[in-house]
């Protein structure tokens, strides 16, 4: 039994309402264009006051961000749960593989939004913050895998920028090519190209 259900009530009415903001957001960021937007307009289609809408976001670019937000904690989540003995590239390619995945999973919305972001310079600028915040986990998760410490060593930092950068370079390609390719088939060849700086050459034999 749950012993604050006042609680759990409060958090489902506030993601519902996060939800619903959206959903007519994308709706109509999609169809008329970013700039052509106002938030009266997302606030009016999720039928809440544009006083609420500044409760759950910032600005209209924080909605769509959103969206793609989570992404980075579930590459970092996924990362953490792969085995400890993994070559790196291996682990990244898995942890980097999994909010791919979910793309090719739902072509049509997700394509409509990684469009969206991209072909919106504000957007973009916002998504690439994201990134930058993406790559700080997973540096500091890379850190942890290998006892590494980035504020000396390159490779954590280094490492997790590569497979941020093969992310990225993927979504552009998926969205190229309208949803036709597989984001996950495009991740293993991007991975394929960087995997042999990703694993590190096993140190030389001790003279004896």
């Amino acid at each position: 039994m749950n012993p604050r259900p006042d609680v759990t009530l409060a958090q489902r009415k506030r993601q519902l309402v996060a939800d619903e903001l959206t959903e007519a957001a994308m709706r109509l960021l999609v169809r008329d264009g970013f700039d052509a937007v106002t938030i009266d307009e997302i606030a009016t289609a999720a039928g809440v006051s544009k006083r609420t809408f500044f409760r759950y976001f910032a600005s209209k670019e924080d909605v769509v961000v959103q969206f793609l937000a989570d992404m980075g904690d579930d590459i970092r989540t996924a990362l953490a749960a792969r085995p400890a003995a993994e070559p790196p590239s291996v682990a990244l390619l898995h942890a980097v593989r999994v909010p791919l995945a979910a793309c090719g999973d739902h072509v049509d919305r997700a394509l409509s939004v990684v469009r969206l972001i991209l072909h919106t310079p504000a957007l973009l600028a916002r998504f690439l913050e994201r990134q930058a915040q993406w790559r700080d986990g997973l540096t500091a998760e890379l850190a942890d895998r290998t006892g590494l410490d980035p504020e000396v060593e390159l490779y954590p930092r280094m490492a997790a920028g590569m497979a941020l950068t093969a992310f990225d370079a993927v979504l552009h390609r998926w969205c190229a090519s309208d949803g036709h390719d597989d984001p996950t088939e495009l991740i293993d060849r991007a991975f394929a190209v960087i995997a042999p700086a990703l694993d590190p050459a096993p140190p030389p034999p001790s003279g004896g």
